[in-house]
């Protein structure tokens, strides 16, 4: 059986859907297929988020963020939004989570860092749910 994909998706692919999939990298590796993307992707990752992911041993600062794409919903099993309203697209069939986390575009490192731990709390609780955490 293939692993599950799991899509999350913000507005610029820069901040909070970048960490969450980090995050799910670290936590289940190669038991999860984790895919991000952005409804008006930014220029890169912001170095804020990144810095505070690296604080926890996870590199997000070498990804790029990538526009939401027909070929990014493909075989998708579950889909995480975060912020990105009516851009982000419905397909039938899928599951949908919507979690409501502050955009930390603009905050300094000490705002980002209770961001990064919630996400990192959500995706422990989804990786538990899916049952693809590490063992």
């Amino acid at each position: 059986m293939p692993p599950p994909v799991v899509l999350f998706l913000c507005v610029h692919n820069a901040g909070r859907s970048q960490m969450a999939a980090g995050w799910l990298r670290e936590l289940a590796g190669d038991r999860v297929e984790v895919r991000s993307a952005g409804s008006e992707p930014g220029v890169a990752v912001n170095p804020v988020a990144a810095a505070a992911m690296a604080e926890r041993g996870i590199d997000t600062a070498a990804h790029e963020p990538r526009r939401l794409g027909d070929e990014t919903l493909r075989g998708v099993d579950l889909v995480v939004t975060m912020g990105c309203g009516d851009a982000c697209p419905v397909v039938p069939g899928v599951r949908y989570v919507d979690w409501d986390l502050p955009d930390p575009a603009g905050r300094p490192i000490e705002a980002v860092r209770p961001i990064r731990d919630e996400i990192e709390r959500r995706v422990r609780g989804l990786a538990g749910e899916l049952s693809i955490a590490a063992p």
